[in-house]
């Protein structure tokens, strides 16, 4: 049996080998508890712990995972800059009643000779698959070595990150993994402003005009729902988006809630995605679009 290496980290246990964290997991499991994983990439907010407490819902323990995965990262991105802070993430955690912390290092999920990628389809096509290419085969990868690592009951997850969402459910369903996967609400500011640790890259004019990006979304989605077609809506969407001071807008786009086909009616229910560029930051926010009233002819 392992001898599990914990180190104390603001009164939470950390471990950060397969080992330890599979040590932990199966003394639990001994007791008969069941056990909830929650993935970050760290630099944790308000949105993350909501995802530990709805965890701690669902299952006896929480493992929540830090780790600023690089292989989602294009080498042009964001990967050294990538805001960290593990003893602030450690001291959140435990606020929001998270029993385990999971730390590894890029060489204990990556090992010298590591040879073996994924690829994906379906939802991750389009949208950030699209201007980020090389993410989604990084996500399904160390989210399913975590899958593996772990061997939770369940994984929460935010909608937040929608897309993101739809290809975990979606990989996890083709390869049998007997984990389930949870979605969450995104959780935002008091001006709407999704939660987001890139947020931390806005300047203060910036940060004030940020939320017009959802704004202009849920405006989008109330006319959207009434099932009429969506090129002049979106178009007023993205032209609001810059007005308010984005840059560039990589895409504003109507998508089946499920499927993450692309539609131009609302005829079952619906997301409307975006993504764009406040300064250094990339924005991205989503909101749900029911299915309204039929239009009169």
């Amino acid at each position: 049996m392992t001898t599990l290496a914990f180190a104390q980290t603001s009164a939470l246990q950390t471990v950060r080998t397969v080992d330890d964290l599979r040590a932990q997991v199966a003394a639990w499991r001994q007791k008969g508890e069941t056990v909830a994983l929650v993935p970050t990439m760290g630099a944790l907010h308000d949105g993350h712990l909501a995802l530990v407490r709805r965890a701690r819902e669902l299952a006896s323990r929480v493992v929540a995972s830090v780790f600023v995965n690089p292989t989602q990262f294009a080498p042009h991105e964001d990967f050294d800059r990538y805001p960290r802070d593990e003893a602030g993430d450690a001291a959140k955690l435990v606020s929001a009643g998270c029993n385990l912390l999971y730390a590894p290092t890029v060489r204990e999920m990556y090992p010298e000779g590591f040879a073996t990628s994924m690829a994906v389809g379906g939802p991750a096509e389009g949208l950030c698959g699209t201007f980020r290419p090389q993410m989604f085969g990084g996500v399904a990868l160390v989210v399913t070595k975590l899958f593996l690592q772990a061997l939770p009951d369940v994984a929460v997850f935010g909608e937040k990150d929608y897309q993101q969402l739809m290809v975990i459910r979606r990989f996890t369903r083709d390869l049998d993994i007997p984990v389930r996967v949870e979605g969450l609400p995104t959780v935002r500011e008091a001006d709407g402003l999704a939660l987001s640790s890139r947020n931390a890259y806005l300047s203060a004019d910036e940060r004030a005009r940020a939320p017009e990006l959802n704004r202009a979304l849920v405006e989008a989605a109330t006319a959207l729902s009434a099932g009429v077609d969506a090129g002049a809506i979106l178009e007023a969407a993205k032209a609001r988006i810059t007005a308010a001071g984005f840059g560039t807008i990589d895409y504003v786009e109507l998508r089946d809630a499920e499927t993450l086909e692309p539609v131009r009616r609302v005829e079952r229910p619906a997301r409307l995605l975006a993504a764009a560029w406040m300064g250094k930051a990339r924005l991205i926010d989503n909101v749900p679009v029911a299915v309204g009233p039929v239009p009169a002819e």
